[in-house]
This record gives structure tokens, C-alpha cells and sequence, in this order.
């Protein structure tokens, strides 16, 4: 079995896997105030709970957009595993042709999801990803990691319109029965939500606009991360919610860096 963890800006998001099987995954807070110790013993618990044995883990691969966090996660997984991690840096094996202007600026989490995503639909790819940020990434079918989009996450927008009004309050992010509200806490939901459908609806039609005119067949758009299914629910420019590419992804780097 191996265990592959994705530190993103708010969660850390951990799972183990049989073989291609997801036996289990869990979901943390991110802190990058813990200690080593405090995430071996979150680790010890976790997989306590479920049955699991430390000794069972063969291997461990770790993608971080939060680089304040990684001393403590490899110390944690020496301590706990006593092996060392797989880290998804610049210069690892991942099949792809990264174009970025300078290709160390691509996000791990970006380059995860595509790898996944390649593997899985082995086709042109938009890959939405709905985190802290949400990002856009574009792929063609030779394993062109084009670049895309990054704006800024619901959350994020959310609570920054609280922020920084004087008399708007925070709100649960729900969907509202129409777009035109008689209320406040409906107005801002029904803007958050359909603000963002309007934009993933305006980004996804360019973006496959460009690559088609590059030769690229049209696209599979892909979303994952938390909010994936709200949005989607809301618009046909989503094809497919993959709620554990980015874990998948992770997998299939493992086996290809494994040595």
C-alpha cells in the first residue's frame, strides 16, 4: 500500500491505496504551525481507526503548495514510516511538456491533476479545479501542459466581501431557488453562485476556443475539489466531477518516480 497527501492552501488531504484501489481518504485542517510529532500522532490515529498498520505502507508521495509544512510532513513520515517521501518538485518524472514561461512556477497540485487526468480520459483536457484558488488548467493529447487560469477560490471571495463591508454579512454558500433575491443573505449566495458559473462558463468557452484553434479536438472539461458539484449542478459546461483526481494523480507519480 502506499500513502499519498496533498497539502493544499486550507486542507491537507491524505489517502492510501491498495494497489490502483482507494482504500480510505481523510480531510485536515492545514497548519503549518504542527509539529512532526503532531502529525504522526494525527497520522498514528487515523489509521488506528481505520484498521490500518503503519508497516503496511510501502511508500509515500507528498505534493504542497504551502512550503512552510513540508519539514514537518517528511520528518513525520521518517518517524512514521521510516522511509522517505516521493516530494512532487521540478524535475520529477511526470510525462508532461510543461510550457509555462518558467515551468518551476507551475503549481504541484496543477501538474498532479493533469498527469490523472491524461491517464484517466487520454484525451485534450480543461482541468477545473475548485480549491482556495481555483485554477484552469489546459492539456492537449500529447501531454502539453498549456497553463490556464488562476482566480480567486468562492471561499476566498466570500469572505472578503464580509471583510470588507461595513454592513454585508458572512454567509453559508447555498443555492438559491432564483438569481433575483429579496434579501441580502440570498443576494450575496446568489451572486457568489452564479458569479462563478458565469465565469467558469466565460473561461471554459476561450480557453477552448484557443486550443481548438491550435488543431486540439474540443476539450473534456474535468472538476474536482470541494465545490466541484455546486457549480457543475448549475452549468453543461462541466463534463465530469473526478472528486479524487488529484489523489489518483499522486498514485500514478508515485509508480513513475518510484525507484
Amino acid at each position: 500500500m502506499i500513502l499519498v497527501i496533498d497539502v493544499g492552501n486550507t486542507n491537507i488531504v491524505l489517502g492510501v491505496f491498495s494497489k490502483k484501489e482507494l482504500i480510505v481518504d481523510w480531510r485536515l485542517s492545514m497548519s503549518s504551525d504542527k509539529t512532526s510529532d503532531e502529525y504522526a500522532v494525527i497520522i498514528q490515529n487515523l489509521f488506528l481507526y481505520n484498521n490500518l498498520k503503519l508497516s503496511e505502507i510501502e511508500g509515500v508521495i507528498i505534493s504542497s503548495v504551502v512550503p512552510d509544512v513540508m519539514y514537518s510532513l517528511e520528518h513525520m513520515v521518517k518517524k512514521c514510516f521510516e522511509i522517505s517521501p516521493i516530494i512532487v518538485k521540478h524535475g520529477i518524472k511526470t510525462g508532461l511538456n510543461i510550457k509555462y514561461d518558467n515551468p518551476r512556477e507551475m503549481g504541484a497540485d496543477r501538474i498532479v491533476n493533469a498527469v490523472a487526468g491524461l491517464e484517466k480520459y487520454k484525451r485534450s483536457l480543461i482541468i477545473i479545479d475548485f480549491g482556495t484558488a481555483t485554477t484552469f488548467c489546459a492539456i492537449t493529447m500529447s501531454a502539453d501542459h498549456l497553463g490556464g487560469v488562476i482566480v480567486p477560490g468562492i471561499k476566498i471571495s466570500l469572505e472578503a466581501l464580509a471583510s470588507k463591508t461595513a454592513k454585508l454579512p458572512k454567509v453559508e454558500l447555498l443555492k438559491t431557488n432564483k438569481v433575483i433575491c429579496k434579501n441580502t443573505v440570498s443576494s450575496i449566495q446568489s451572486g457568489l453562485l452564479y458569479g462563478y458559473v458565469g465565469q467558469v462558463e466565460c473561461i471554459v468557452a476561450k480557453m477552448k476556443r484557443e486550443m481548438m484553434d491550435m488543431g486540439e479536438k474540443e476539450p473534456l472539461v474535468v472538476a474536482t475539489g470541494g465545490l466541484s458539484k455546486l457549480i457543475s449542478d448549475e452549468t453543461s459546461y462541466i463534463d465530469i466531477i473526478d472528486p479524487i483526481l488529484t489523489l489518483e494523480g499522486l498514485r500514478i507519480l508515485y509508480y513513475k518516480n518510484k525507484i
